[in-house]
């Protein structure tokens, strides 16, 4: 869940007009100006797959980072011949900064055409790096500085800040193995403070942050964003038409689609009808998941948050967890 937190950073550039969504992602690291599109056919002779290249129809934006219509897939995802190359190149290396990360994605085709699909993938870890260009500082200082201390998040950070005593959850060892990114140690935290995962928290630390949503920007009289930002945040900012990678329904109650009767915001997905979705909630609760089962939602129609800290490994059982916390919340109000 640490997208979030990391798209609130940039809408705080944005505020301050040191950022835009409509500006290219190449006017702020040059080489993806030289980005082509990598299209799969396959021989009808021989069945075998072969990659085709093919020029961008238009740049792609902050926007499209923000909203995951970037083109950029996750290498983990899939395995189309764009995505072997994302593991080929260890993209999810831990050592690398996000630097190195940037100057490694922007030298691989893309999935699909910037503005046309949703693909869930690496397009907050690129938002991060502009963030750290844009302010000049690494991203988890500039998280710290602007979001997490102002907020009072102070167990919140990409390396492990205990209290009281307390660790770090894990995991049980004795299932599948892990889809986390990389495993955490504190003895070697990693180098790579991704926009798009990584930081560790504690579900009070969240639910500040959520808080500060739910009052349109601002907690215990400490504004980070203004109201209307928050507004533009949490509105569903994808294209009438648009289509949607094939991991999308993979994001179970959490994927941005139209017969779910929801969008995806600026970071955060949304909902958008009522009595499609196959859970409760309301028009306009925002919402998102991380890698190992941990949740939140948040519902300013009926002002409340739900925080799940959960780390499991099997998908089922994370995913069934969501839903029945959904129904849980909903299922205790009263008039």
């Amino acid at each position: 869940m640490t997208r979030p937190v990391v798209g609130v950073a940039a809408l705080i550039l944005m505020e301050e007009g040191r950022l835009a969504l409509n500006d290219p992602v190449a006017h702020y690291i040059p080489e993806f100006a030289r980005v082509q599109v990598g299209v799969e056919t396959v021989d009808a002779n021989t069945g075998g797959r072969r990659l085709a290249l093919e020029p961008v129809r238009r740049a792609m934006t902050v926007h499209d980072l923000f909203r995951h219509t970037s083109g950029l897939t996750y290498g983990q995802f899939g395995d189309s011949l764009v995505q072997r190359q994302y593991r080929e190149n260890g993209l999810m290396d831990p050592r690398q900064s996000n630097a190195e990360m940037v100057a490694k994605l922007a030298a691989l085709p893309l999935q699909c055409q910037p503005g046309e699909v949703f693909e869930y993938g690496m397009s907050t870890d690129v938002l991060g790096r502009i963030i750290e260009i844009v302010s000049g500082m690494d991203l988890d200082r500039f998280v710290a500085e602007r979001v997490t201390q102002p907020l009072g998040m102070h167990a919140t950070g990409f390396r492990l800040i205990r209290q009281d005593g307390a660790g770090l959850a894990l995991p049980f060892r004795d299932s599948a193995m892990s889809s986390a990114l990389f495993a955490y140690d504190e003895d070697n935290p990693p180098r790579w403070h991704s926009g798009g995962a990584g930081l560790l928290s504690t579900a009070g630390d969240y639910a500040r942050f959520c808080q500060m949503l739910l009052n349109g920007g601002v907690l215990d009289r400490v504004r980070v964003l203004s109201r209307k930002s928050v507004d533009l945040m949490l509105g569903n900012h994808l294209p009438p038409g648009a289509d949607y990678g094939g991991s999308t329904r993979g994001l179970g109650i959490n994927a941005p689609l139209p017969d779910l009767g929801q969008g995806h915001g600026l970071a955060v997905g949304v909902r958008t009808e009522r009595g499609l979705c196959p859970v409760p909630g309301s028009v306009g609760d925002f919402y998102w998941g991380g890698a190992l089962g941990t949740y939140f939602w948040a519902d300013p129609q009926e002002q409340l948050l739900a925080i799940l800290m959960l780390q499991e490994n099997d998908l089922a059982t994370r995913t069934g967890y969501r839903s029945l916390l959904r129904n849980i919340v909903y299922g205790a109000l009263e008039d």
